[in-house]
């Protein structure tokens, strides 16, 4: 009789074969998610009329703003003049310490005074050589000497009443004049302050013909020419129009804004105050009117620098990235200058999650109202029949 072999192995060495089976299973990558099928809203590219319209925010200034200052330095002692305040010509706006121009001022004449007596003692020395030249006592020359000396004191007279004009001036100059009227919009110096020749102290809007100044970018620059019709809406009164031509169009951008300063004149008589905000339209800005293809702000992506939208193709089901390129903004719509073609269908929603190629299902919104034909109809019930007091019967169960 045949006996068999029993191989028995140690329970240990099982324990870590089925551990290290374990392990090798772990480790094994799983497979790869598959990408969910998303729902889009779709818009179909189509042609339509431009609607923006370029509108600026404008102010009302005076046609001459002028900064008054100063001709002499010195110090501010005195302001007569605030903000708002009305003035006429000749009027005094501030003044200046005068002492030390009105001492150069008595200076000056005591110079005058100097010269005229130099000037009188040689025309007396002349006039007394002239008679003796008369008597042959003296020669020519020392007559000549004697008219040199009296043409030079003359000349230092001429001179030193020229000197004590100019001081005078200077003196007159230590109190700064309205010479035009208008409105006081600024003031830019105070009592006390220390100010140089020419320096703005007070700033005065003319009386007169107003103008209405906004800005423009650069890229809208060659769209504005001198005398083309603006509309001007006052902010105040929305239901008021004044009319207007450009009048002034800047040369070179602001170097703070990089913008264009645009003047506009206005016509009429109904002009707003001094500071106004109006709503400036300028004539032919913009693309109203015009047929161009609009979408959504929400359609459009980046992709490298550049605008794209996600093409849909109902025969794959799929949808594909395209750049376009994006002229404006019209409203909350985008107006695209290139890259489709009226018939397309863009996804409008949801382009934030999706990929090139993906599947997707066009999304139904299955609360929105239904045709007519579609609704169902409700179901007919029968008259309830009255009875003699004309109480209705009770409906049969």
């Amino acid at each position: 009789m045949k006996s068999s072999a029993v191989v028995r192995m140690p329970v240990s060495g099982v324990l870590v074969g089925v551990v290290a089976a374990l392990s090798l299973v772990g480790c094994s990558p799983k497979p790869a998610a598959e990408e969910p099928v998303r729902a889009v809203k779709l818009v179909t590219v189509g042609s339509s009329q431009a609607t923006a319209v370029l509108e600026y925010s404008g102010e009302v200034r005076a046609r001459i703003e002028s900064r008054l200052g100063f001709r002499v330095a010195g110090k501010l002692v005195q302001r007569q003049v605030d903000v708002g305040q009305h003035v006429q010509p000749g009027q005094v706006l501030a003044q200046l310490d005068g002492n030390d121009y009105a001492l150069a001022a008595q200076a000056a004449q005591a110079q005058v005074a100097a010269a005229t007596t130099q000037r009188d003692l040689a025309a007396a020395d002349f006039a007394r050589y002239q008679a003796l030249k008369d008597k042959n006592f003296i020669s020519g020359a020392e007559l000549d000497r004697r008219s040199a000396t009296l043409k030079s004191a003359q000349a230092q007279l001429d001179q030193a009443k020229a000197n004590a004009s100019s001081q005078s001036n200077q003196s007159g100059y230590t109190r700064l004049l309205a010479d035009v009227a208008g409105i006081v919009t600024a003031v830019d110096a105070e009592p006390g302050q220390v100010v140089s020749a020419g320096a703005p102290v007070v700033r005065i809007a003319q009386d007169g013909e107003r103008d209405v100044v906004f800005a423009v970018p650069e890229d809208k620059r060659s769209l504005v020419r001198i005398g083309q019709a603006v509309q001007v809406r006052p902010w105040a009164d929305g239901e008021a129009l004044l009319q207007g031509k450009v009048r002034e169009v800047a040369a070179s951008a602001d170097p703070v804004t990089r913008t264009y300063t645009v003047k506009v004149a206005l016509a009429g008589g109904n002009v707003p105050p001094l500071g106004a905000t109006v709503h400036v339209l300028p004539e032919g800005m913009g693309p109203a009117g015009l047929d161009v293809i609009k979408l959504p702000t929400a359609a459009v992506r980046e992709l490298g620098g550049q605008s794209a939208v996600w093409v849909y193709d109902p025969q794959t089901k799929a949808v594909a990235s395209r750049k376009v390129t994006v002229a404006t903004a019209d409203g909350n719509d985008a107006v695209i200058a290139e890259g489709l073609t009226p018939g397309m269908q863009v996804v409008a929603a949801g382009v934030h999650v999706l990929s090139e190629g993906q599947q997707v299902t066009v999304y139904q919104d299955k609360y929105a109202p239904k045709p007519a034909a579609e609704q169902p109809t409700a179901p007919a019930t029968a008259a309830i029949p009255a009875k003699a007091d004309g109480k209705p019967a009770a409906a049969a169960q």
